[in-house]
């Protein structure tokens, strides 16, 4: 046959190549499954023993997470309500009482002078001989 004779309407149909779009076979457009069922999937090429352990493994794993959460947060209520119950009234108290001190300091230092406060010596007294006590 030549070419002529292939392009004549009288030859009948001509088969055709359809476009890449439209062929059937594409596995792109079949695809539904999320990227867990495909990781699902390949975990049949392991043995069952091997699944097993991981399992055993994620689930111990898991399990000792939440204890160590668990545990943290206790720890850390305990530690924080005893500290607020133990320390705070002890930091609260030495802040009061040194903030009185520097009151009376403050005091003397407006009633003797202003080298009273750092001497500690009032005027008009007579000093302490260094070997006299």
């Amino acid at each position: 046959m030549d070419a002529v004779s292939v392009l004549s309407p009288d030859a009948g149909p001509v088969e055709t190549r359809p476009p890449e779009d439209d062929i059937e076979g594409d596995d792109d457009d079949d695809l539904d499954e999320t990227m867990v069922e495909r990781l699902w999937g390949l975990t049949e090429m392991f043995p069952d023993t091997l699944r097993s352990a991981a399992e055993v493994s994620a689930q111990c794993s898991l399990s000792l997470a939440k204890k160590v959460y668990s545990f943290s947060r206790t720890a850390l209520w305990i530690g924080t309500t005893s500290f607020m119950i133990l320390v705070l009234p002890v930091v609260f108290e030495t802040e009061r009482l040194q903030l009185e001190q520097q009151q009376l300091q403050q005091q003397r230092q407006i009633l003797l002078g202003p080298n009273a406060g750092i001497s500690g010596v009032i005027p008009g007294m007579a000093p302490v001989a260094p070997g006299k006590v």
